[in-house]
């Protein structure tokens, strides 16, 4: 790591012990999904009765079925539940494969909103626009039948890490261009913005066990179809107006080469009127809790998130 690149104390000793990963994910795809179905494992939670889940499909763009999970939590209060769509991260090319992860998993305890977890088309199988017209889809179906599912309606939220944060971001600009699905908040982890990957943190993070630039330039690469214009819905970053979308939350990491472009997209919607909470945390890398899950740099970072989206979903307050 280089001099301006300090890591913080309690993950020093984790990177220490990290091994290097293959700058081209899509190379070996399989071998890429089976590791981090590997990295994950133990953070997977086995039912202990505080979510139920509900696994059915909802009408995709191109006559696909798209594989939803629905979690609720247990014990509810009657009324209808915030509701959160959670799309996962994972480079558009893996990531909840087997089931909700404990990022959906808290969403769900954490706010008690009604989750909605989306299994899209992955990379390289299926690149833009097939992941994100799925997801606009299960967006537009939960506001459809937000009554039946318990649901409010008024108070719908997206949110996402990395690949996830990135469409996130991409259904709110869709949402008011289309005219579709109002939105209470959108909350952006570490999400990636900007296919040209020309911001300086971009450039700094080169280290090979950590998400660094090439890592993401195949990313981008096989999520996008060669040659034409960029759609501002694949890099939110894109995007000529910012304005009319919902109020915002924005998680970067000090070590991410996604720093500068989450921070500029949060600056550029406080621009443009939106309200926008951002977090940093410095000395930590892309998706750092997965590697780190028991610091408490982890859980502090964690718990912030959830609390910004927990108040972003409570109700009004009544006069």
């Amino acid at each position: 790591m280089g001099a301006r690149m300090n890591v913080h104390p309690e993950l020093a000793g984790i990177l220490a012990g990290m091994a290097p990963r293959p700058d081209d994910p899509l190379a070996d795809i399989e071998a890429t999904r089976a590791g981090f179905r590997a990295l994950m494992a133990p953070l997977m939670r086995a039912d202990d009765g505080t979510v139920l889940i509900e696994e059915t499909t909802v009408p995709g763009p191109d006559g696909n079925d798209v594989p939803v999970q629905i979690l609720r939590p247990a014990g509810a209060a009657p009324g209808p539940l915030p509701a959160v769509l959670y799309i996962h991260g994972g480079g558009f090319s893996y990531g909840e494969l087997d089931g909700p992860s404990p990022m959906a998993r808290s969403v769900c305890t954490e706010t008690g909103a009604l989750v909605v977890n989306v299994h899209y088309r992955l990379v390289p199988e299926h690149p833009f626009p097939a992941g994100f017209e799925d997801c606009y889809a299960v967006l537009c179906w939960l506001a459809a039948n937000a009554a039946a599912l318990g649901a409010d309606p008024a108070r719908i939220a997206v949110a996402g890490a990395s690949a996830g944060g990135c469409l996130s971001a991409a259904l709110c600009l869709a949402a008011r261009d289309r005219g579709g699905p109002a939105l209470a908040f959108q909350t952006l982890l570490i999400p990636c913005l900007d296919d040209r990957l020309d911001t300086p943190s971009s450039h700094r993070v080169t280290d090979p066990r950590l998400t660094n630039r090439a890592k993401m330039r195949a990313m981008w690469d096989g999520y996008l179809p060669r040659g034409g214009d960029v759609s501002p819905y694949a890099a939110p970053a894109r995007a000529d107006d910012l304005s009319g979308l919902p109020p915002a939350y924005v998680l970067t990491c000090g070590l991410d080469p996604l720093r500068d472009e989450g921070l500029d997209y949060a600056r550029r919607l406080m621009e443009a009127g939106v309200p926008v909470e951002v977090k940093d945390v410095p000395g930590a890398w892309h998706l750092f809790e997965a590697s780190a899950p028991g610091t408490e740099l982890a859980r502090r970072t964690t718990r912030h998130w959830l609390a910004a989206l927990r108040t972003a979903l409570s109700p009004a307050p009544t006069s």
